[in-house]
């Protein structure tokens, strides 16, 4: 006679998931899921909804170790489940910015000279 299954004797993967709410602020949730669960499973089972409520109806941008993936995406042992901010400037924007205020021998590749040098070295 055959055993009846039951979720304690499914292989179990643990994963780690990490959402950062704001600059310098990082929050994380290790995690035991079964082997076959997804991301959305796993932030599901964290509590993080529970924790942040206005993720809940957000669309979410995610990634598995620095890799932009999907909810529906299946989950290995030891992955890392990232949830990304949105950018609030675009990045190219702010060297131009940047770039503008600090003026051009400030900034940059040429900023730092040794007197008597030739330029860019």
């Amino acid at each position: 006679m055959a055993k009846p299954e039951n979720s304690q004797d499914k292989p179990r993967i643990r994963v780690t998931l990490v959402y950062s709410p704001a600059p310098r602020q990082v929050r994380d949730w290790t995690l035991e899921l079964a082997q076959d669960g997804t991301v959305a499973q796993g932030l599901s089972a964290s509590g993080l909804y529970d924790e942040f409520p206005q993720l809940r109806h957000q669309t979410l941008s995610v990634g598995i170790w620095g890799l932009k993936s999907g909810l529906d995406h299946r989950l290995n042992d030891r992955d890392r489940i990232e949830i990304y901010r949105e950018l609030r400037v675009d990045p190219k924007v702010a060297r131009r910015e940047r770039f503008n205020r600090q003026g051009s021998k400030s900034a940059g590749l040429f900023a730092k000279t040794r007197p008597g040098a030739k330029a860019g070295y």
